[in-house]
Order: structure tokens, then C-alpha cells, then sequence
């Protein structure tokens, strides 16, 4: 298992850890429930280096990204990002990215294992364009500050002269002996969040300030066991849990985030646009409460309507702040209405 470049860090504040997609994330410090009460009150400080991430070089680089994944590349400003699917020619999901458009580099940041697939996935149509991939994430840590004071925490750090205002957009400034500091807006739980990249050489003495500036908010540093329980609350996918290569992007409930119907030509583009055009997709993603429910129930659970399946689950969690379960699940688009009651192993299930 490939560990954290913070590992020791994380030791010294209690860490256990665990194992995502075989690379090392913090499980939790001993205190789930008041992780979970940071992020969605005050801020949390999440250690997500073990991200996937590479950049993109070339003079062709915006060009054959745009001709790529299912979201507008060409239009991104010189401080913007997106967040965009990758698919393959049946439009069937290989991975899901954020983008964002650097001063010399795209860079590319997308769930934990799965860089040797995206690369592949990219190399294999760089014919004869001037585009370099480069896996990034061995130079530069990525952590996160996430919650409705996330934004003063890192305005107290002093990082940068100002924050990026609108969600995706990003700025950068140099810090003496450590390097090339970028903040990016990017609220991954639904409400205000922020990501740092740090060099790797600096990244212990940074991380201190963080959480220093994280406490003095009222919050603390929080794991995965939180982070994805505030995440499945909040109703967002994860990309290989949610969704996968069987998915089509708008399954998935990714039309508004990640396709443009506008950009013209991509891989998969014309089984999107005939979606759009013709129809709706047969399943889709959504968000549930579990009702009389003891038991978490497990990936592929199946929901029922009149003892008939017509869904499944896909993650589900003991919600730390209202002990309620909460989940999402693939429903039938004949059931999948707020307020549908669907019948589930141990109780009922409500469509959010």
C-alpha cells in the first residue's frame, strides 16, 4: 500500500488509517461523529494527496482534452476549471475529472487508483498532437479544507492574496522554500470547500499551519469515514462506488455538472446527444433515506416496488448527525419521483 507523504504527520495527531483502491487515506483520528460535525459546521482538514493527478503539456493539450472527456475545455479561462466525464465510444464512464486550465498545463484530478487507467485511456489517442501526460501527484500534496468556514480558514493562512470567488476557479502565489502554492475553490461536499496543492517539499510545514488555522475555526482534521458520510448525506457520487464502466454519465445524475451539449464533437459524444434528444436514460442515480433499516445494507442491495425489483444501492451510511441511514441507489425511471416509497431488505426506502 502506497502510504500518505504525510503518514507521520497524521501519526502524531492519532491517525488510523485505511485503504482506498490500495493507497493509504486517514480512517479516522477516534472521533467520527465530531469529524462529521466539522465539516458540516465549522472546517475539516483532509489529507486527499493520494488523488490521482496528472497534467497535460503541449501546445495541442487543450485540443485533444476537449476532444476527450464530455465537458468544454476550449472555453475554459486562464484561472478556470470544470468537472467532466471520461468515456469511451459507447459513453460508458472510465473515470470522472476536474480540470483545470494552468498557466503552461492542464491538470487533471480524479479518484485515488486510477491514473494508469486514465493515462492509458489518453495515450491511446495521442497520434500525432503535441501533448505530454505526466503524473503529477509524486511532486505535489493535495489537501483539503471542507465546511461552511473553510473559506476563513484559509483566508487566515495567508496563502495566497485572495480567494478564487467562483467554484472551479483557482490562484497561485510563490512561497519562499517551498514553491508554487495553488488554491483551488472547489466545494467537494456540496457546500464551501477549498484544495490546496503544496510541493511535496513543503508539505509538512504547510499542513501545520493548516490545521492550526482549521482549529482555530472550531474544526479539526477528519478522515474518510467522515468525509464519506457527509459526501453519501449530501447525495454526491463517487466515481468506481456510484458509478463505474457499466454507468452511462447521465445515470449518474452528471448532466448539469459534466456534459456540455454545446462543445461539439468528444468520444461518446453521439449516444449523449441521442439521450438528450430522444429520451431519458432507463436508471438514475439518487439520493435516499432508509426507514426501519438496523442493518447497513450492503453494495447491490436491491429495492422493490409490488415484490419487482426495480433498483439497487450502491453506498449507504449510518448518518453521524441524525443516526438516520442514508443512501444512493440506481432506480428505475418509472420510480424514481421524490417522495417514492420503495421496499428494501429490513424496511422502506424514501427517494429524496
Amino acid at each position: 500500500m502506497s502510504l500518505l507523504p504525510l503518514h507521520e504527520f497524521h501519526e502524531l495527531q492519532n491517525a488510523q488509517f485505511t485503504e482506498v483502491n490500495g493507497l493509504e487515506f486517514v480512517a479516522t483520528y477516534g472521533d467520527v461523529a465530531a469529524e462529521y460535525r466539522a465539516l458540516k459546521e465549522a472546517a475539516g482538514f483532509i489529507d486527499l494527496s493520494n488523488r490521482g493527478r496528472i497534467c497535460l503539456l503541449g501546445a495541442d493539450r487543450i485540443k485533444f482534452l476537449h476532444g476527450q472527456v464530455t465537458n468544454d475545455v476550449q472555453g475554459l479561462k486562464a484561472d478556470g476549471g470544470c468537472y467532466a466525464a471520461l468515456v469511451n465510444a459507447k459513453a460508458k464512464m472510465e473515470s470522472d475529472l476536474y480540470i483545470y486550465r494552468l498557466a503552461d498545463e492542464l491538470l487533471l484530478d480524479f479518484e485515488p487508483g486510477l491514473t494508469e487507467k486514465v493515462t492509458t485511456r489518453l495515450d491511446k489517442y495521442i497520434i500525432a498532437d503535441d501533448v505530454q501526460i505526466v503524473d503529477v501527484a509524486p511532486h505535489y500534496g493535495l489537501v483539503s479544507i471542507q465546511g461552511p468556514k473553510a473559506a476563513a480558514a484559509v483566508t487566515a493562512l495567508g496563502l495566497v492574496p485572495t480567494l478564487p470567488a467562483a467554484p472551479l476557479h483557482w490562484v497561485k502565489d510563490n512561497i519562499p522554500d517551498v514553491g508554487d502554492i495553488y488554491v483551488m475553490n472547489q466545494p467537494r461536499l456540496g457546500t464551501t470547500g477549498f484544495d490546496i496543492f503544496i510541493p511535496s517539499a513543503g508539505l509538512g510545514m504547510i499542513a501545520d499551519k493548516i490545521l492550526a488555522a482549521v482549529k482555530a475555526q472550531g474544526g479539526r482534521a477528519c478522515g474518510w469515514e467522515a468525509f464519506e458520510a457527509a459526501r453519501i448525506e449530501a447525495g454526491i457520487p463517487r466515481y468506481g462506488v456510484d458509478m463505474d464502466e457499466t454507468n452511462l454519465a447521465p445515470e449518474a445524475g452528471l448532466e448539469k455538472r459534466a456534459i456540455s451539449y454545446t462543445k461539439g464533437c468528444y468520444i461518446g459524444q453521439e449516444v449523449n446527444a441521442r439521450i438528450r434528444t430522444y429520451g431519458q436514460v432507463a436508471k438514475s442515480l439518487r439520493r435516499l433515506e432508509l426507514i426501519g433499516v438496523t442493518e447497513l445494507p450492503v453494495k447491490g442491495t436491491k429495492l422493490q416496488v409490488g415484490g419487482k425489483d426495480v433498483g439497487y444501492l450502491t453506498s449507504a451510511v449510518h448518518s453521524p448527525g441524525s443516526q438516520q441511514i442514508f443512501a444512493l441507489g440506481y432506480v428505475r425511471k418509472e420510480h424514481k419521483e421524490a417522495g417514492t416509497i420503495l421496499a428494501c431488505p429490513g424496511g422502506q426506502a424514501t427517494i429524496l
